[in-house]
């Protein structure tokens, strides 16, 4: 298997996979939406509510606010020495407290410890108006996607076979005309091919290729060449995301391998 990195930093993440398997690739993808720890609010203490939403409206907008996450200071709950108490190495605890005409957004939490200041600052919550107020305390826990959807990190994890765009070429005439009812800098003809010029643009280009109804031009796919993109929410950068995504998938595949020994 090779693999190149076209683009990892930040949140965005772009690989070029060649001489793989898409099971493979399929099972990184399934990992990173459903297996891959994060933070997110759990507990929502409301002390005082005045604004125009219930409760329930705002405790359910804090748990999708991303909060940073650090997997090698953190445990789960469930698995920390406290025994589910909810100590430092287990929960991360915020505070907000707002009074008066103004829109209450995410950066107004305030860590219990500095490390875990919301990076996202500008995520609205609720806007108060005159003489309302919201005052609550709120705690953070590790959790997997497949438990709740606000503890999915990586967003639309997804992949894409390498094409080659060939077209007839004793119809040429017919290619130039298409080219050009396409929009602007889509592809371009080389040769005998048309090259895209963003490989992310596939299925606009597939889109127009319906609407001809003809078999001049074909896509041909490759399933040994992959582009592989994913992005998260914030909570963690891109790289952190795949790096612990490949250790959970390694980690599966050696249990496995020790159930099948046992049979």
């Amino acid at each position: 298997m090779k693999v190149k990195t076209i683009e990892l930093k930040g949140n965005k993440g772009v690989l070029k996979l060649e001489d793989i398997d898409l099971y493979f690739i399929n099972s990184l993808r399934r990992v990173m939406i459903a297996e891959l720890p994060k933070l997110a609010i759990d507990d929502v203490i409301i002390y005082d509510n005045t604004s125009p939403l219930f409760d329930e409206i705002i405790a359910h907008r804090l748990g999708l606010i991303p909060i940073p996450t650090d997997l090698k200071l953190l445990t789960f709950r469930s698995e920390c020495k406290c025994e589910g108490k909810g100590c430092p190495n287990c929960t991360v605890r915020y505070t907000l407290s707002k009074e008066g005409e103004s829109v209450v957004y995410s950066g107004d939490l305030q860590p219990e410890q500095p490390s875990f200041a919301i990076t996202d600052t500008r995520i609205p919550i609720v806007e108060l108006a005159k003489d309302q107020r919201v005052i609550f305390e709120v705690e953070a826990v590790l959790g997997r996607g497949k438990d709740h959807a606000k503890w999915q990190g990586v967003i639309a994890p997804r992949y894409q076979m390498d094409t080659t765009i060939t077209f007839d070429k004793k119809r040429i005439n017919d290619v130039k005309a298409f080219v050009e009812e396409l929009p602007k800098d889509l592809v371009e003809i080389k040769a005998d091919k048309l090259v895209l010029k963003d490989d992310a643009q596939l299925p606009t280009l597939q889109a127009h290729l319906e609407k001809i109804k003809d078999d001049y031009i074909t896509i041909i796919k490759d399933p040994t060449k992959l582009i592989f993109r994913f992005e998260t929410d914030g909570s963690m950068s891109a790289k952190d995301a795949l790096v612990e995504s490949v250790d959970i998938l390694t980690k599966k595949y050696e249990e496995f391998g020790k159930l099948i020994k046992d049979i």
